[in-house]
């Protein structure tokens, strides 16, 4: 699969607020597919990857109460709650954006639903990474700003349930260990029309949550906004391709 992934901005006036969460897939209503977070009310982020809370930021154990069905090789959009955006004070605001966007699936196991799975164990592949562009020692983020993201799903998977795990790193306070801020939200879908029998491709690369992070990752301990002119090294596995 190519990594791609088209953006849309929310219409022109929306609110820009320093945290924020992803409580819905679009066409559904918050928390019916997506896992109730932690931060459902403060939208405050994770920030320890050693913890179970980098895995789907859940407020409570369990599944949400639906599973949306999604089509292999269409799109699956999520959509923010108020939008991607951090204000740091003055010089972020100069360079606001320093944020990382990815995502990840997990084939939920035979014998159970995607309401059921914990997303526990060495089951999540990335289907996505954006990059940011480099200008003048600056990065420039795609994502910033944005108030509905929408991914591919793999044409070649197997249908069947999955999580779908949405996860963006906001790097503003990331020159220290600890300091980058992740939002997290996972939503309950199921794949049809996907390769079926033998002709399905295996996902490669998978990682557990957590283990796949260490707080000192280039991608996760970096200075932004001093960088050297570095290309920016993205945390985890490579992106699966079909």
């Amino acid at each position: 699969m190519k990594a791609a992934a088209a953006f849309a901005l929310l219409a022109a006036g929306a609110q820009a607020a320093p945290h924020y969460t992803f409580p819905k897939l679009a066409g559904t209503s918050d928390w019916s597919s997506v896992r109730q977070t932690a931060n459902f009310q403060s939208n405050g982020p994770v920030t320890d990857v050693t913890s179970e809370a980098i895995r789907c930021y859940q407020r409570a154990p369990g599944g949400a109460p639906d599973i949306t069905p999604v089509q292999a090789g269409g799109q699956i959009t999520w959509v923010a709650a108020p939008s991607i955006y951090h204000p740091g004070g003055y010089r972020c605001c100069l360079v606001c954006g320093g944020s990382a966007l990815s995502a990840y699936m997990a084939k939920v196991p035979a014998g159970q639903t995607a309401a059921d799975f914990d997303g526990s164990g060495q089951v999540w592949f990335k289907v996505y990474q954006d990059l940011p562009t480099l200008s003048g020692g600056q990065y420039s983020w795609p994502s910033n700003g944005l108030g509905q993201i929408s991914f591919a799903i793999p044409q070649c998977l197997a249908a069947g349930d999955y999580l779908f795990r949405i996860e963006h790193v906001a790097l503003h306070s990331a020159s220290a260990a600890g300091g980058a801020q992740f939002y997290i939200s996972c939503a309950q879908v199921r794949v049809a029309g996907g390769s079926a029998g033998g002709s399905a491709k295996t996902p490669t690369d998978l990682v557990a949550f957590p283990g796949a992070y260490k707080a000192t990752d280039p991608g996760l301990l970096i200075n932004i906004y001093n960088n050297g002119g570095k290309q920016y090294q993205p945390a985890g596995p490579s992106v699966f391709q079909c």
